[in-house]
């Protein structure tokens, strides 16, 4: 019987080694549903911080392919995870996500994008509701900046000409202008919310998107990409606009509601600005306060770094006169 046993307990140690990866992988996998769902917005699929919301933020989100393990330990990853890291846009998830999960996010990060340096799950697949993708490869080249966006027509080739339509009328809500050789006025804009509505920034002609638009394309989400048309500004009011619609629109929304495409995928939404319960009791040094130094587990960053004082106050003026009033 003792052989029996010990022939026994080497084919159980034997199941245990082999069941050990297969934990191990499904540890990884939690791990990258996680990423997948959380994190990629900003740091991307690849974890190489190549997206349209990380082009609209200082400083950068991390990029994770160009960490070696002696960059940044373990540990240092789970503090930023679950406290956030002040005067970025990354925000504490302590309280939104479990500290299991907190762990296996970053355990994922580090095996799949710093020590293996993957491309993890890509985009535009069948599962995230992109059958045969193939068949729009006319636009890739326009999405990777092989070609530049603003390449004059008379200079592509008929098939690239019908890639960059099709680029321009599907695929820049998320790409944005991808690469442009000049990226001057047409190009600075901030982007529409899906879908465009064929919108081609190149086009001087074009009507900017009114409300009428958010009915004709089905998308509740447009509509808040109207600046609101307010008579009479004072200049500081004037200057608020500007700032306003260049700085916080992306989140805010341009009707400062924070109804807009991004920020309603955001997790907590930004602030609706225009909401009585909120802003009733809201005074400028608390909204100064909120600017200069953001909040603590959400996406609001601080601004200390980025806006002068004079600025922050112009833009709690344009708020306080379009949005809500702010009290003194």
């Amino acid at each position: 019987m003792g052989g029996l046993a010990a022939v026994v307990a080497t084919q159980f140690a034997a199941s245990a080694l082999a069941a050990a990866p297969s934990q191990a992988e499904a540890r990884h996998e939690a791990g990258r549903k996680i990423y997948n769902f959380r994190c990629y917005f900003c740091h991307g699929y690849s974890g190489d911080a190549r997206t349209l919301a990380a082009t609209y933020l200082a400083p950068k989100p991390r990029d994770f392919t160009r960490d070696t393990e002696k960059d940044i330990n373990r540990e240092q990853m789970l503090a930023a995870v679950r406290n956030g890291k002040p005067g970025t846009a990354m925000k504490g998830f302590k309280g939104i996500i479990p500290e299991r999960d907190i762990e296996l996010v970053v355990d994922f990060v580090r095996e799949e994008f710093i020590r293996r340096k993957l491309v993890n799950t890509r985009y535009h697949t069948k599962e995230n509701g992109w059958p045969n993708h193939e068949r729009h490869k006319v636009a890739f080249p326009f999405a990777t900046g092989e070609i530049p966006l603003d390449r004059p027509w008379d200079k592509l080739s008929p098939v690239e000409q019908r890639g960059k339509r099709l680029f321009l009328s599907t695929c820049i809500t998320c790409h944005d202008h991808a690469r442009t050789e000049d990226p001057g006025p047409a190009w600075g804009g901030r982007p529409l919310s899906y879908p465009r509505n064929h919108f081609d920034p190149g086009d001087y002609t074009a009507a900017p998107p009114t409300a009428a638009d958010a009915i004709a394309s089905a998308s509740p989400y447009k509509l808040h990409d109207v600046i609101p048309q307010v008579a009479g500004l004072s200049a500081a009011e004037k200057r608020g606009e500007t700032l306003f619609q260049a700085n916080c629109a992306f989140c805010h929304g341009a009707t400062g509601t924070g109804k807009n495409w991004i920020g309603s995928f955001m997790e907590p939404h930004p602030r609706d600005l225009t909401d009585p319960a909120f802003m009733r009791d809201m005074t400028r040094e608390r909204l100064a306060h909120t600017i200069r130094e953001g909040l603590p587990n959400t996406s609001m960053p601080a601004w200390k770094l980025v806006l002068k004082g004079d600025e922050i106050d112009a833009i709690i003026s344009y708020v306080s006169r379009v949005f809500h009033p702010v009290k003194q």
